[in-house]
């Protein structure tokens, strides 16, 4: 069994590390870091505060 317990720790520890590796550099690389730009192209003067009115109500 000794012989088989080393290697077992060792394939554990480097898993470890591997999975951490991965799942750091995958949530560092999805994050979103910037404030996205707000579209404000739209016609205010059509609009009931900022709320558009689709047909006669």
């Amino acid at each position: 069994m000794g012989k088989f317990l080393g290697p077992g720790l060792v394939s554990v520890v480097a898993g470890a590390v591997v999975g951490a590796a991965a799942v750091f550099g995958v949530t560092a690389a999805v994050s979103q870091t910037s404030r996205p730009e707000i579209d404000r192209s739209g016609n205010a003067d059509s609009s009931l505060l900022n709320q558009v009115e689709y047909g006669s109500r």
